[in-house]
């Protein structure tokens, strides 16, 4: 045992490798036995639910323009869909600067919110263009410390009502 090992501590909860049984590491993240237990269960909870009901892909929040379905989800239609101009000025009112982020995550989210919907759509039989595929697309915010990267992920998840984690 080094002597940088007595030092080492849950990425999650911060507790050090002699508060916990079993500290589990990975690339430059360490991981305890509770927050291991903590997260099976919550993955069982999601897995029974989606079981269930059927998986749900999260739903941009919209005034007055959800539906109830039957298995309670909410659901959006394509043109219930916060615009990329009203994404953006919801990003403006937040996040000072980073124009060109705004408008790309803009677009990047709405097309998102339009895939899924789509993807659901041709699933139920809804949709006539079978022969069309949508392309998934991925977003890297790369950037100094503090020029906003984290600020807008977190506006966004907040406008779009869907959960935000941090894990450096």
């Amino acid at each position: 045992m080094s002597k940088y090992d007595s030092h080492l501590k849950c990425s999650f909860c911060g507790k050090s490798q002699e508060q916990v049984r079993k500290l589990i590491a990975g690339p430059g993240v360490y991981i305890c036995d509770e927050c291991l237990e903590l997260c099976n269960e919550i993955l069982d909870e999601e897995l029974f639910d989606s079981k269930r009901t059927g998986p749900q892909p999260p739903t941009p929040r919209a005034a007055n323009s959800t539906q109830k379905q039957s298995s309670g989800a909410k659901r959006v239609s394509v043109a219930q869909l916060p615009k990329p101009r009203e994404i953006k000025n919801y990003l403006d009112a937040h996040v000072i600067g980073q124009e060109e982020g705004k408008k790309v995550l803009s677009v990047a989210v709405y097309n998102h919110y339009k895939r899924l919907t789509f993807v659901e759509a041709k699933k139920s039989g809804k949709s006539s263009q079978d022969e069309v595929e949508l392309q998934k697309s991925n977003i890297l915010l790369i950037g100094p410390t503090g020029c906003g990267k984290t600020l807008l992920a977190q506006t966004l998840a907040e406008l779009l009502d869907v959960p935000f984690a941090v894990a450096d």
